[in-house]
């Protein structure tokens, strides 16, 4: 079996493309390293790419698409919807195949530490990477954004874990770290008061009583003069889609609001939405083996 990571990180530009295919460009030229998705978004003024492939190489190409995007983005002009802390602003890297978590840190923390001394970024290890309690949460890492850091990064306690103590004024702050399979799920409103969607989202959020594997935050989506309520669901296997979705709906009702859609951003596993169909559809007796596409790519 091929040994694979995965590997999403997440870039401050979702308006300019002849930006954001300079830094794809770096993943695409890397051999043994696959792009399979990535997508910009305007309102967030950020893009999420993934790609998979043998380790080396998908941590050589984070690196070259770090470093370009530390060229090319700079953070004093970045304005948009969604919390950043960074050009590159996360690198998350998932175990797929024949690597184990543990094997993973490692390629994380190294990947760390040359970002942080090559490019002069201050880095803080996450999620599985994190060398403290109080790092394992991103949110709790970003918070502040960008105009905070150069204040946060004084404390003690936010020294990071590699690279310079001080904030890089153009490339800001980077975020590496193993984690399991993110989905990134979205839930769009039929209005334009954002207030509404940040109370629903202070439901679902794990932080603040609601579901225990959901991240969210609720934004205004200018573009299309409604809002969202925008979230990371970290385990789907333990918080499902639908049970967040219906939740939502319910509380939009409260407010005499519509859901009038949802996204996914990037790439979803296949199980997920499953699960969804099985829910809704009220299938008996359903297995995923019944998929064709499974069976035939099995």
């Amino acid at each position: 079996m091929a040994r694979l990571i995965e590997c999403v990180p997440n870039f401050s530009e979702g308006r300019n493309k002849e930006v954001v295919e300079r830094i794809v460009d770096e993943i695409r030229r890397m051999e043994e390293v696959k792009l399979l998705d990535y997508s910009m978004d305007k309102d967030h003024n950020r893009s999420v790419v993934t790609f998979v492939g043998e380790p080396e190489r998908v941590i050589e190409a984070a690196f070259n698409a770090c470093r370009v995007a530390s060229e090319l983005i700079d953070m004093t002009k970045h304005q948009g919807g969604h919390p950043r802390m960074g050009a590159t602003d996360v690198i998350p890297l998932i175990p797929i195949s024949d690597v184990t978590e543990e094997e993973c840190i490692e390629y994380s923390k190294r990947l760390a530490k040359r970002i942080g001394e090559e490019l002069n970024i201050p880095v803080f290890l996450y999620e599985k990477s994190a060398t403290s309690k109080e790092r394992e949460n991103l949110a709790d890492i970003r918070r502040g954004q960008y105009e905070g850091m150069a204040e946060k990064l004084k404390d003690e306690k936010w020294k990071p874990d590699f690279g310079p103590d001080e904030l890089n004024i153009k490339a800001g702050v980077t975020a590496v770290g193993v984690r399991p399979p993110l989905i990134a799920f979205n839930v769009n409103l039929g209005t334009n008061n954002v207030e509404i969607a940040k109370k629903i989202a202070k439901v679902v959020r794990a932080k603040t009583g609601g579901f225990t594997y959901c991240k969210a935050i609720g934004l205004e989506i200018k573009e299309r003069n409604i809002v969202q309520v925008s979230m990371n669901m970290v385990d789907y296997t333990k918080t499902s889609l639908y049970r967040v979705f219906d939740t939502i709906e319910r509380e939009a009702m409260r407010y005499g609001v519509n859901v009038i859609g949802s996204e996914i951003i990037g790439l979803v596993p296949m199980q997920a939405l499953v699960d969804v169909a099985d829910y809704y559809l009220r299938l008996e007796n359903f297995s995923s083996d019944q998929i064709l596409e499974k069976r035939i790519f099995e």
